[in-house]
């Protein structure tokens, strides 16, 4: 379905286009991305803050000049914009083909659990460490970070802003990372957990 700046539907549609619905997902996360307000985004862009929330709503389909004013705000041609979402995220991976990668030194396996796409703000990812295992990170990789720890099987201890969270299996911690964290396996056999992570 197309809509006009007015955001008035055609006659008998029942749902906005999918390709608005990615694209405002991916204005939303580049203002974000910015730490942009809808309020600074306007004054950068020239477009009413009310457009703009409604673009990245998906309730208005973005005219070619708004595109291209978001575009030079962003740092971006209109054709690196639209290929950001030319693809629909998949809606299931299988186990099988969830991707692995091992840090063998460390005793560290992560899966990533959630189907893969750069649009999206949200990912679920299974982390195992071995008796021991230590793994400190110096910054998170977007400050502001938004992690949920569910610890599955074993014992794992979390470490963030200097205070050290010892969880047991079922126990889930919630953490917005500014700075350094440290996962450590404490007990005696594996630490499985679920790590559901957002960006800001």
């Amino acid at each position: 379905m197309r809509r006009g700046e007015s955001g008035d539907a055609d006659a008998g549609s029942t749902g906005p286009d999918p390709v608005d619905v990615r694209l405002g997902m991916r204005l939303a996360e580049l203002r974000a991305e910015r730490g942009w307000s809808l309020g600074e985004l306007a004054e950068r862009s020239g477009v009413s803050r009310s457009t703009l929330s409604r673009a990245e709503r998906a309730e208005i389909s973005p005219t070619a000049s708004l595109l291209n004013r978001l575009c030079a705000v962003y740092g971006r041609s209109m054709s690196q914009l639209l290929s950001e979402v030319e693809a629909a995220p998949a809606l299931l991976v299988r186990a099988a083909d969830q991707v692995v990668w091992e840090d063998r030194a460390s005793g560290f396996v992560r899966r990533s659990v959630s189907p893969p796409h750069a649009g999206l703000r949200g990912e679920l990812v299974e982390g195992r460490l071995t008796p021991g295992a230590d793994i400190a990170y110096d910054r998170p990789p977007v400050p502001g970070l938004e992690q949920h720890i569910w610890v599955l099987d074993g014992q794992l201890e979390v470490t963030a802003q200097d205070a050290a969270h010892p969880l047991d299996a079922g126990d889930c911690l919630r953490l917005r990372v500014w700075g350094p964290t440290r996962f450590r396996c404490t007990g005696p056999q594996d630490a499985r957990y679920a790590l559901a992570v957002v960006l800001p």
